[in-house]
């Protein structure tokens, strides 16, 4: 009599917990969708409304100041919040959890930097608001096993989903354990059928309740989505030179975050002159160069319509100021995600590529963001994964070619430091 329940008591868990794993997946986009409404509104306010009545050619050098200021105190007084966003993953991959003491000031810390004109993401702070919460939830359904581990993974799947408009990016990206490289010695499991199907629960959770929340109340975020894409044999031929760009780009981006985190070492633990210098900067810069500022959802848009009238030199520069205006937030202070810019900066590059060759203005923006997302995340696979959030599948053969061009111009130029600096030492 006593063997039935053995048996069915592990089927009732995992139903059980799927459909825990669906509500939650809903939490998370609920939540992803409210902090974008709050952001949405914050950035109106300080980007819209109050220039109109102040009409002030120096604003964002203002704004951007005052930013600087409460983000440094904000740091001062709570701590580095949020964590890098691989950081966060591979946290949670190790130890199936993520410690949820500090949520408030996850999500604070990523709000702030967004609200001021950060040249960063959301999906840093979002990742790790959520892995808490689900690590929090696990930590009251022990009940469950050894499957409650898997919350905080399928929560982190559920978000990325939900921020990147791209699911089978959200899927995959948990289950590397990084969004960026998978470095030596990582030891990557193949995961089982049921793990997949969790996650895959997440991500519809996520994404029903933000389709939900944005047809009842309107809204809804990314970046918009190129649906046609032109590939003829000039844009073939097109593929290696734009690439190559491309990639260069990725590699100036990884000099300057090199730059950054030693100037950010060299003035030391403070908050405050670390984050009003960003503000300095980036303020300086933004008066000039306005989409240097911001992730680049909005302004992706703006640029489908505007391009043509800014010129290929001024796109093609606010491209590489975008890759260095990224790593400069993001290691003094302004904390947040860099998936977002750098994929703008990769659009700004494809459109001044666009109008200096007359190719495909789509083409040139799959070549370029892939090129330079290849070279910085050296995941070429997990590159087009996060892309198609973007552009067409039809663009999958390029986008992939482009960026193992992008990851592999990155391993030879490591390939060279470390000769150099082998020879050096010799």
């Amino acid at each position: 009599m006593s063997e039935t329940p053995n048996r069915t008591h592990p089927v009732l868990n995992r139903v059980i917990f799927a459909l825990l794993t669906l509500v939650l997946g809903g939490l998370a986009g609920a939540f992803v969708w409210v902090f974008f409404f709050l952001l949405n509104h914050g950035i109106n306010l300080f980007w819209h409304v109050l220039p109109e009545h102040i009409g002030a050619w120096w604003w964002p050098l203002a704004v951007c100041l005052v930013g600087g200021v409460a983000i440094g105190l904000f740091e001062r007084r709570f701590g580095a919040y949020p964590e890098d966003l691989n950081k966060v993953m591979v946290q949670v991959k190790e130890t199936g959890r993520y410690e949820y003491e500090h949520i408030g000031a996850s999500a604070g810390g990523a709000l702030l930097p967004l609200l001021f004109g950060g040249s960063v993401g959301p999906e840093a702070g979002l990742t790790g608001v959520i892995a808490g919460l689900c690590t929090w939830v696990g930590d009251r359904l022990k009940f469950l096993g050894k499957e409650f581990r898997e919350l905080s993974q399928a929560g982190t799947a559920a978000v990325l989903s939900a921020v990147f408009n791209a699911p089978l990016f959200g899927l995959a990206a948990p289950l590397l354990g990084s969004c960026d490289e998978v470095k030596a010695g990582t030891k990557i499991e193949v995961p089982k059928a049921t793990k997949i199907i969790v996650y895959t629960f997440a991500v519809a959770g996520a994404f029903g309740m933000m389709i939900l929340l944005g047809s009842v109340f309107g809204g809804g975020e990314g970046l918009p989505h190129f649906s046609e894409v032109s590939i003829d044999w000039y844009e073939r031929a097109l593929i290696i030179p734009l690439a190559l760009a491309g990639g260069a780009v990725g590699l100036l981006y990884h000099a300057f975050d090199k730059c950054a985190d030693t100037f950010a070492h060299k003035i030391g633990d403070h908050p405050v002159a670390k984050a009003v210098l960003v503000g300095l900067i980036l303020g300086s810069l933004g008066i000039a160069f306005p989409f240097v500022m911001f992730a680049g959802e909005t302004q992706t848009e703006t640029l489908m319509s505007t391009y043509t009238m800014l010129g290929a030199g001024y796109l093609i520069l606010t491209g590489v100021l975008k890759v260095f205006t990224t790593p400069l937030c993001l290691r003094l202070g302004w904390r947040g995600g860099h998936f977002f810019p750098t994929i703008f900066a990769g659009i700004c590059l494809g459109y001044g590529f666009a109008l200096l060759t007359g190719a495909d203005p789509v083409c040139c923006l799959c070549i370029c963001s892939a090129a330079l997302m290849g070279a910085i995340m050296r995941q070429p696979v997990m590159t087009v994964l996060l892309l198609f959030l973007l552009f067409p599948v039809r663009a999958f053969v390029v986008m992939l070619v482009a960026a193992c061009i992008g990851a592999a111009l990155t391993s030879l130029a490591l390939s060279l430091v470390k000769l150099v600096r082998k020879g050096s030492h010799e």
